[in-house]
């Protein structure tokens, strides 16, 4: 069964509205944008009290960790010892029909609290430093320094393309058996890296969901940064750095007062409860400020951000009706006759190469353009924030279509968790879930075309930002970038058209 795509008429609008703001993003009098203000949120009126007290006290975060890890520890009980029926078993429904979805949706608007609750570094806490709260024994770890060679997004990359592989090749989504598994490998890594190396080497260098949600909250609108920079200025002893007797070391090792981008903090609250100034406070801002303008370029994260593009489109691809053709059509020419996973391994790598060998065509001909010669190496880091909003806004819309069209299966899985003396779903069950949507269609799809636009827009401004910085403002110069926005653009929204087939 499928779902409808997205309407024709409103692929004309996303269409008129990406060519309008495409040829006014070249026009002369279009101006990047600025910091503009921030809005600390512990200063308003009614709600900065409860705020002040929430980042300060340790207490709600720990309630949030311990709802987060019953919710795994049922996940785990489910898809060891429940229903190997994907749509009966909260195991498969919940993680990847509710769960991941909601995680990129919660980026939207919280950017990486996530990290702060995660189950799989809070049992790795708990079990290695042996306590709930508070900082861990001096010797609970072997606090040894992460190689060179790993500190780098490279690890936390390669696991993303191997847990990518899983799901598009070996079907992993639709086994409770295989989730439960993958969750507790999570685990047992998160632990292993937590009781060997410093910190929390694995949220810092491995974990592929937690810098996922790490890039992503370049986009966000919250920032966790220091009040007063002057206070951070003339701080001597660095506790937001180091910690305090009660409070751990920031986990990713970023010191407040040098802090400029959210791709490593994990919102862990350790550097708000531990400043003995309580300089440190969220504040609202602008969406995608830090990926056009403050984000720092490195070839390691530029490949991620390239990569997380490719699998936003790779999974959009097999979910279409035409997947399985494409890949039987590849089986033929390369004589694979098994179960396809060579055919469909060749497809993953095709899909995963193809946008990125274009992005660098697009690099190679903005850079050629400039009149004083660019590396290509510098024009790929600075300008592969672009991909950033135009990955993130098509993720989204992609895992809308599950979330609210097939989220409703969570009210039939919570009576019976494990799906004990269940069936598979029958076609009127299907159709029913079909038409009892968690939101109205056409709401949706408003959703999904406004999204692209949004993440169209803010493409843009990355462009025109970035540019301007490596060509000295030359607009012309740019004009590839745009293209390769509208032809991102273009594709998401073909993507969206199709109608596409239910994850389970």
């Amino acid at each position: 069964m499928t779902h409808p795509g997205l309407p024709i008429e409103w692929v004309v609008i996303v269409t008129s509205a990406v060519f309008l703001l495409g040829a006014w993003s070249l026009h002369p009098a279009a101006v990047s944008a600025t910091h503009g203000r921030t809005i600390n949120l512990a200063e308003l009126p009614v709600l900065g009290p409860l705020i002040r007290g929430m980042v300060h006290s340790p207490l709600l975060l720990f309630f949030l960790k311990l709802i987060s890890v019953a919710l795994f520890l049922l996940i785990i009980a489910a898809g060891l010892f429940g229903s190997a029926v994907p749509e009966r078993n909260i195991a498969t429904v919940l993680t990847w029909n509710i769960w991941w979805t909601g995680l990129i949706v919660s980026v939207f608007f919280l950017g990486s609290a996530w990290c702060a609750v995660c189950p799989w570094d809070a049992l790795a806490t708990w079990l290695v430093n042996k306590r709930l709260w508070r900082r861990g024994a001096p010797h609970s770890s072997l606090n040894l320094r992460v190689p060179r060679w790993l500190r780098s997004v490279w690890p936390a990359l390669l696991m993303f393309i191997g847990l990518s592989w899983l799901e598009l090749c070996m079907g992993i989504t639709v086994s409770p058996y295989a989730t439960a598994l993958l969750a507790l490998f999570i685990v047992v890594l998160a632990t292993v890296s937590l009781a060997v190396y410093e910190r929390k080497a694995f949220c810092r260098y491995f974990c592929p969901v937690g810098r996922t949600v790490g890039f992503y909250s370049q986009l966000a609108p919250v920032e966790l940064r220091p009040i007063d920079t002057d206070i951070c200025a003339d701080c001597t002893t660095l506790e937001c750095y180091y910690g305090n007797d009660e409070v751990a070391p920031c986990p990713t090792h970023l010191v407040m007062g040098r802090l400029q981008q959210n791709t490593y903090c994990t919102s862990c609250g350790n550097c708000t409860q531990s400043c003995p100034s309580r300089n440190v406070a969220w504040r609202l801002r602008r969406y995608g400020v830090e990926a056009i303008q403050e984000a720092r370029p490195h070839a390691d994260e530029a490949w991620f951000m390239l990569i997380l593009f490719s699998l936003t489109i790779l999974h959009g691809l097999s979910m279409m009706p035409f997947y399985e053709s494409w890949v039987s059509g590849l089986a033929v020419l390369i004589g694979d006759s098994g179960r396809l996973l060579w055919s469909q391994s060749a497809f993953f790598i095709l899909s995963l190469t193809a946008p990125v060998a274009v992005y660098l065509i697009f690099v190679y001909m903005t850079c050629r353009l400039n009149m004083e010669h660019v590396e290509i190496k510098r024009g790929f880091s600075g300008l592969a924030f672009s991909v950033l909003p135009l990955a993130f806004a098509y993720h989204i819309a992609h895992n809308l279509n599950h979330l609210l069209r097939e989220g409703a299966g969570i009210l039939y899985v919570l009576g019976n968790p494990l799906g004990i003396g269940t069936q598979p779903l029958t076609l009127v069950e299907k159709h029913q879930r079909y038409m009892h949507m968690l939101l109205p269609e056409d709401l949706l799809f408003a959703l999904q075309a406004g999204l692209l636009i949004f993440g169209f827009w803010i493409s843009l401004k990355v462009i025109q930002h970035r540019a301007s910085g490596l060509f000295d403002g030359r607009r012309a110069a740019m004009a590839p970038m745009v293209v390769f926005a509208i032809l991102a653009t273009s594709l998401h929204l073909w993507l969206l058209n199709q109608p596409m087939v239910m994850r389970m």
